[in-house]
């Protein structure tokens, strides 16, 4: 089996084992024959059968007795040496990295010690896909059913869970991560049944290094969060590991990363949430979070623990609260191959459905110069949209102030102007700061829209292109303002980008009945498609599931070391240049999630390229030979030859 491309190393349980047989063997072959014969003498070992007498040394053993392929114990401490192919076919069984279930051939049944474990009867891994998959569709099997079932197939075999969320994974998406996750977040130390990943908590300061190299030494990616802001739904402490676990997941489904090089992680601070501190089998940190510098020292002990044991994994923050996500991301973003998916993850998925629109309305990336956007929402999300839109127009051309002028930006207070007392020190006021002095305020005599001008005033005097909604409040987006959107712009960019779908600032039909059906729309909750007229109007997600995959891989292949603006540009723009012109003219401005890999082949090349161009490129240059030698043609064989695919392999031990 020399070439076997898949081989079984030995355990650690294998290898204490083999140590312990080992150790006992050297024990015997020193003992003299009078000691050997005395089983009860102090230190000695006995045999499974106490009275029976070993055999001269040499002689053939016996049935029972000395044979040192049976159990033996030492006197004191009572440990069983066994053999080391003893029940191995059983630990194949139980390990769900080499297990293959009923697709275990009859070669290797016998090689593995596997034979008669199982039933007799062969099922290729596409067989037990589609038997998995009818079972779980079968009629009233909720969501929560489903998940819970991919928890317990990924438990005993990892290869058919992966194939069958690739095979599935429009459908399985939304019940590995957003939804139905959170779902599961909730309740996620009483589902607990096997543990995933790595928790670091306030107890462990100290020892972060240490603990580092409890884990595999190869990683690529990690996913931290600190459970403070899980999807919408609060505080959930050190039940957050749901999050970390689903989305490592959809790193190796969407852009085969190798699953055993992933690392979800959280960092347990504590939690807030009283329900949980009052819960009994509550598995977190049992006390109240970590505030300010000491919080922060647990943050920074973490990337430091990271940095020095896997210097060129890419560390995704996941779920942290505002008023820690972008200060966390700023501290460390030049430190370690790093990005925020709640800041940076969501305002290129929605760049990228601005450069969509773009090409639904026969224009090119370049004329965002020419957008003028009213943003709703001035939180951390709604900031870092607003932010890398401004990127977005300056990379294209604009200065700065002249790509400020073109927001407006509306908080629960109303429009933010230059009057706006911000306090310098509160969450969120260095990024709100040059939009709202780009802003003069206007009063009854003036032109100019006037500080806290509610949200239809400011959407009937600035005449937005682009109307963002990013404020959690259901609803905002009246028919009133829509019905204006619609009246200022043939077909207006509507995106209402809250969640969940009950947070949402409108709905698809809404947007629909407002606008004829003209608009170009997009949420971050799933909504129905609309017809309006006999006109059609597509109702586009926007899924960060099109990024942080194709951007993950991207940035690990290429080597580099930081994850610059350009690159999240590079990115955004080739999320909707595989959208064909009958797509396009349905007012669709993202590709399907079915075609998630191939999405990730093109945003990862694409990374890769500007990666090269920006001069940060590691791994010897190699990316840089591919390029010149065979052009982005060259960088997308690349990618795909180094994705991980889900399938069964040949299996051997090697000892």
């Amino acid at each position: 089996f020399r070439d076997a491309p898949f081989v079984m190393r030995r355990s650690a349980v294998d290898l204490t084992r083999h140590l312990a047989r080992r150790r006992a063997t050297e024990f015997l072959d020193a003992l003299p024959a009078s000691r050997a014969a005395s089983p009860l003498a102090s230190g000695g070992v006995r045999c499974a059968s106490d009275d029976a007498k070993p055999p001269e040394r040499g002689a053939a053993p016996l049935s029972t007795g000395w044979n040192r392929k049976h159990s033996c114990r030492f006197a004191e401490h009572d440990v069983q040496v066994m053999h080391p192919d003893t029940n191995r076919g059983i630990e194949v069984l139980l390990n769900p990295i080499y297990n293959k279930g009923t697709g275990f051939s009859i070669a290797e049944k016998e090689r593995l010690g596997v034979r008669g474990l199982t039933p007799p009867r062969y099922f290729s891994i596409e067989q037990q896909c589609d038997k998995i998959w009818e079972n779980m569709n079968e009629p009233g099997k909720t969501a929560m059913f489903k998940w819970r079932s991919m928890q317990a197939l990924q438990d005993r075999n990892e290869t058919l869970f992966y194939r069958l969320l690739v095979e599935h994974i429009e459908e399985l998406a939304p019940i590995i991560y957003t939804p139905t996750v959170g779902e599961a977040c909730l309740q996620y130390s009483r589902l607990f049944r096997r543990p995933r990943g790595m928790y670091f908590s306030a107890d462990d300061v100290g020892h972060f290094n240490a603990m580092m190299y409890n884990w595999k030494s190869d990683v690529n990616v990690i996913v931290v969060t600190d459970g403070s802001r899980v999807l919408g739904l609060g505080d959930l402490g050190a039940q957050g590991m749901g999050i970390s676990v689903g989305k490592l997941d959809l790193y190796v489904a969407g852009a085969g990363i190798d699953p055993g090089k992933v690392l979800p992680c959280v960092l347990d601070v504590g939690t807030d949430n009283d329900a949980l501190l009052a819960d009994p089998y509550y598995f977190g940190v049992n006390r109240k979070r970590l505030r300010g510098d000491a919080y922060y020292a647990v943050v920074d002990e973490f990337i430091q623990a990271v940095k020095n044991r896997w210097p060129n994994a890419l560390v995704q923050f996941e779920d942290f609260q505002t008023t820690h996500a972008m200060p966390i991301l700023r501290r460390h973003r030049n430190n370690v191959l790093c990005f925020n998916d709640d800041i940076q993850g969501t305002a290129v998925v929605v760049l990228a459905g601005v450069y969509g629109a773009m090409a639904a309305l026969g224009k090119s990336p370049g004329d965002i110069t020419k957008q003028t956007f009213v943003v709703c929402g001035a939180g951390s999300a709604g900031m870092g949209i607003a932010n890398f839109l401004h990127t977005a127009m300056v990379h294209h051309g604009l200065t700065p102030e002249q790509a400020y002028a073109r927001f407006f930006v509306v908080d629960k207070h109303g429009l933010v102007t230059s009057a706006r007392e911000l306090d310098d020190d509160a969450p969120g006021a260095e990024d709100l700061l040059p939009f709202a002095s780009s802003r003069a305020a206007g009063d009854e005599n003036s032109s100019a829209l006037r500080e806290g001008a509610p949200l239809a005033e400011v959407v009937r005097r600035a005449k937005p292109t682009v109307l963002l909604g990013a404020s959690t409040v259901k609803g905002l987006f009246t028919d009133e303002i829509l019905t204006l959107m619609g009246e200022f712009n043939e077909r207006p960019i509507i995106m209402p980008l809250s969640n969940p779908t009950s947070r949402a600032e409108c709905t698809s039909a809404a947007a629909a009945a407002a606008t004829g059906g003209r608009a170009i729309f997009s949420s971050g909750s799933p909504f129905e498609n609309q017809k309006v007229d006999g006109r059609y109007m597509h109702a586009n997600q926007g899924n960060n599931f099109y990024v942080f995959p194709g951007l993950g891989l991207g940035s690990i292949l290429v080597g580099s070391d930081h994850i610059s603006d350009g690159m999240l540009n590079a990115a955004a723009e080739a999320i909707p240049a595989s959208l064909d012109a009958d797509a396009l003219k349905r007012g669709e401005i993202y590709p399907r999630i079915k075609n998630i890999r191939d999405i990730s082949v093109k945003v990862a090349s694409a990374v890769m390229r500007q990666a090269v161009k920006e001069g940060r490129e590691g791994r010897g240059g190699k990316i840089s030979e591919i390029l010149k030698l065979d052009g982005m043609e060259g960088i997308e064989r690349y990618v795909r030859s180094s994705m991980y695919y889900p399938e069964y392999r040949p299996t051997v031990f090697a000892f």
